[in-house]
């Protein structure tokens, strides 16, 4: 970004700009921007350059007016830790000072984990510059480290903050309970006050008092002098300047009262020492509670984190060594002993043993894993030792992923925070003015004791005004169900799937794989007359052939077939309907009715066995030899384990539910009768999936698609939310909004309880945070005086502050109760 007068330029790099057209609509796009004054793209350095007024033209906008036009900014993703983050006025702070950064398109901080996401453009933008401007603004931070180890650390920095945090608020304490006793014990026992005053003189306790409170407040209570002092001296007060203020308010006047009492009116000598140091310990401790909720609302990382194993026995030349996991490269062979944790990912060499993936995939029962079998990092080896090769180390495991997928959705923000984070920004300004306003007030209108009175109700109108609360009503509720749902089987890409989720009006599921086993079995081979003298060399013939396509009926075939296949040529295959080869000589199909009718193959010999196994719930498929009929072939997928009551619990929620599949009619029509489907999309190709949630979402309603396939990725995209069976592809998971760890369907029941759950306790949370700030300012105000003549104490004020967000939080973490089963 260059500066040029009252404007800067900005250079932005666009893709997907292939003509003059694309240029035009581009410019047009850009101009149409606020803050900009012209826009020109180059479509041959495929980059767009700007004249904006950096007052009003903002990148990120930028970055989603071109994406709506059909064109990306190409952007990456960093993460970072940021310190002094402790309220929700921090949150747009923060936010502002990043977004401010030449090269940022996309900022949002998290107060529950003290995060922030930068989406920036790729090319030159410098982290230093970001970190600086982090700084400037009273928040330093740092790229949050990669890696199971780097997580590790940043736990045990937050239990020696919270171990701090302890030792602080038990000084405190320790020190305000003399203070406490002199002054309460003149309410709670008579004439305590003035046989103390005769004991030893009312200067001795005055003075006593002041140093305890000294102590209080610039040893303990230091830190609200070290983060609010310089947020104050910034213009961006937090709750820390609240506090700071209303105690140093407190301490000072009595100060005054105590050493120079002449210059006050007679009837306004009064000491605040205990307020101001009860309020310091209140708050701390208020503190050290919350920030240990806070550490709770991270257990499902925390759990995860455990998983990982430090050390692995790793082959040396001919030895076996002990090494920590950094040193483990992919490619180095493990020795894996029997009740150990497998370090990493990688494929069984030697050895057989069962395998406890419980704890990732939620699957209870271990499963059998032998030679060029994979193991994933994480899980428990049962009774035999294994030896393993590495095959992904580092953030490329699937631990590690499902731990940055559960991390993202942490991050993630609901639109109805974008709201509140624009509340908070303008609250604790309007807080200070609320108490200059009420200490003037009372001032003016006050009798004789005007002064103290002024001050005791200005003092706890900053103490009670709770920013935090609002700034964690959110996030906190997103990360304990998330983290939940982690806990469950269920990992969320993001938040907006969190909150979509739950308006879902219908269900399509993928047939094979999901709501089937996908792994079909051979069950019927007939042949037809004048074809092969035996079932085994036809047999051999199709196998030859399907050996050559990735379809899970072409596995059935060749998993029955004989070892000793042919070659096969000329192989062509038609996506969702067959497969035509030469194999010894003669030209071979195998697939749908409609793939050999099209090829003007009569089946009418075929037809009523046919209709007898689809009724059954089979696929029927067919075969032919030199355009000659030659075999039916029906192959059967189990319906999956829990899929019926998977649909059934969907169904008693109003979801309509529907099946899309590739199989014939009657095949289709009996698989959904068994699971109680009564919508079915029959003899859909692969590529047309999409189309038929397309037609689905038209029809009214959002739409959830469930698959696990490489085809079923267009469907998922298009769906409302997309959902992928966690046994399923690759591609199919990182298409999907919503991933079900394992087989089992009952978790998308799981899914959308939670979502709902999440959303609910959100507008609690809210409705509290929001409540208890425009009630409780008032009274602490003093609006109840005329009327009932109650003044809200300053203690009561601090005590109440740090229950708002200790209400929060353990509201949201009611969320870690939620039940899996319905």
């Amino acid at each position: 970004m260059t500066v040029s007068g009252d404007s800067q330029f900005v250079e932005l790099p666009v893709q997907g700009m292939h003509c003059a057209s694309c240029v035009a609509r581009v410019e047009k796009t850009l101009d149409a921007l606020p803050g900009v004054f012209e826009a020109s793209a180059n479509l041959v350095s495929s980059q767009a350059r700007l004249r904006v007024n950096p007052e009003l033209f903002r990148i990120d906008q930028a970055v989603q007016s071109l994406a709506s036009a059909g064109y990306d900014v190409p952007v990456r993703a960093l993460r970072l830790d940021v310190e002094a983050m402790h309220c929700g006025s921090c949150i747009a702070r923060v936010e502002a000072a990043a977004g401010a950064v030449s090269g940022v398109a996309a900022a949002e901080a998290n107060l529950a984990d003290s995060s922030l996401r930068v989406e920036v453009m790729a090319g030159d933008f410098r982290v230093p510059d970001l970190l600086r401007a982090l700084r400037d603004a009273g928040y330093p931070a740092r790229l949050a480290e990669q890696g199971i180890s780097a997580r590790q650390q940043r736990e045990q920095r937050d239990r020696q903050e919270l171990r701090h945090l302890k030792r602080a608020t038990l000084l405190a304490a320790v020190l305000t309970l003399p203070i406490f006793l002199t002054e309460m014990g003149s309410h709670l026992i008579p004439g305590f006050a003035d046989r103390l005053q005769a004991a030893v003189g009312i200067t001795p306790i005055l003075y006593t008092q002041m140093l305890l409170a000294t102590v209080v407040q610039f040893g303990p209570g230091w830190r609200f002098y070290r983060l609010g002092g310089p947020a104050l001296w910034r213009g961006s007060p937090d709750m820390h300047s609240l506090v700071m203020l209303g105690t140093t308010a407190a301490y000072g006047y009595s100060v005054i009262a105590t050493v120079i009492p002449g210059v006050l009116p007679e009837a306004a000598v009064h000491v605040y020492f205990e307020p101001a140091a009860v309020i310091i310990t209140l708050v701390l401790l208020g503190r050290y509670i919350e920030t240990r909720a806070k550490g709770r609302t991270g257990d499902a990382i925390r759990h995860l984190l455990a998983l990982q194993a430090p050390e692995a026995l790793v082959r040396r030349g001919q030895e076996w060594q002990l090494q920590a996991i950094e040193a483990v490269a992919p490619g180095d062979r493990l020795l894996v002993r029997p009740g150990e944790r497998i370090p990493l990912d990688g494929t069984v060499l030697v050895g057989e043993s069962w395998v406890d993936e419980s704890m990732l995939s939620g699957e209870p029962e271990p499963v059998r894993r032998g030679p060029e079998q994979a193991v994933v990092g994480g899980s428990v080896n049962g009774n035999s030792s294994l030896e393993i090769r590495v095959d992904r180390t580092g953030e490329d495991t699937v631990l590690a992923n499902i731990i940055r997928m559960v991390q993202d959705a942490q991050a993630a923000k609901l639109p109805i925070q974008a709201v509140v984070d624009r509340v908070t920004a303008r609250f604790v300004p309007a807080v200070l003015l609320v108490a200059v306003i009420t200490f003037g007030v009372w001032l003016l209108l006050g009798d004789e004791s005007a002064l103290s009175l002024a001050l005791v109700n200005a003092v706890a109108v900053l103490i009670i005004a709770c920013p935090c609360a609002m700034g964690l009503a959110t996030p906190v509720s997103i990360m304990v169900g998330t983290g939940r749902a982690a806990e469950m089987g269920i990992l969320f890409r993001g938040g907006d799937a969190l909150q979509s989720l739950r308006d879902v009006k219908l269900v399509a599921f993928d047939k094979t794989g999901t709501l089937t086993v996908g792994k079909p079995e051979l069950t019927h081979l007939e042949l037809a007359p004048g074809g092969p003298s035996d079932e085994k060399t036809a047999l051999r013939l199709l196998a030859s052939m399907e050996r050559h396509s990735e379809h899970p009926l072409a596995a059935a075939i060749v998993a029955a077939a004989p070892s000793d296949l042919l070659d096969a040529s000329a192989v062509e295959v038609t996506a969702g309907q067959g497969i035509a080869a030469t194999v010894d000589g003669r030209a071979l199909c195998i697939g749908s009715e409609r793939f050999l009718a099209r090829q003007g193959i009569d089946l009418s010999g075929f037809s009523a066995r046919a209709m007898e196994l689809a009724a059954e719930g089979r696929t029927v498929l067919f075969a032919a030899d030199d355009g000659q009929p030659l075999a039916l072939i029906a192959v059967s997928d189990p319906v999956r384990d829990g899929a019926g009551e998977a649909v059934r619990r969907l169904q008693a929620r109003g979801l309509h539910c529907v099946m899309i599949t590739g199989d014939g009619w009657k095949t289709a029509e009996s698989v959904a009768a068994a699971l109680g489907i009564d919508d079915v999309r029959a003899e859909t190709l692969p590529g047309d999936k999409a189309g038929v949630v397309r037609e689905l979402q038209e029809e009214g309603g959002s739409v959830a698609f469930v698959g696990d396939g490489i085809n079923d990725a267009p469907a998922l995209a298009q769906a409302d939310i997309g959902i992928a069976v966690g046994s399923g592809t690759d591609v199919a998971i990182e298409s999907a909004d919503v991933v079900l760890m394992g087989n089992d369907l009952r978790r998308l029941d799981a899914a959308i309880r939670l979502s709902s759950a999440t959303l609910r306790n959100i507008r609690q949370n809210l409705v509290w945070a929001f409540g208890y700030n425009i009630l409780l300012i008032p009274v602490a105000a003093g609006l109840l005086y005329p009327l009932l003549g109650l003044l809200l104490s300053p203690m009561l004020a601090a005590l109440a502050m740090g229950m708002s967000s200790i209400s929060v939080l353990a509201n949201a973490l009611r969320l870690k109760r939620l039940p899996l089963g319905g």
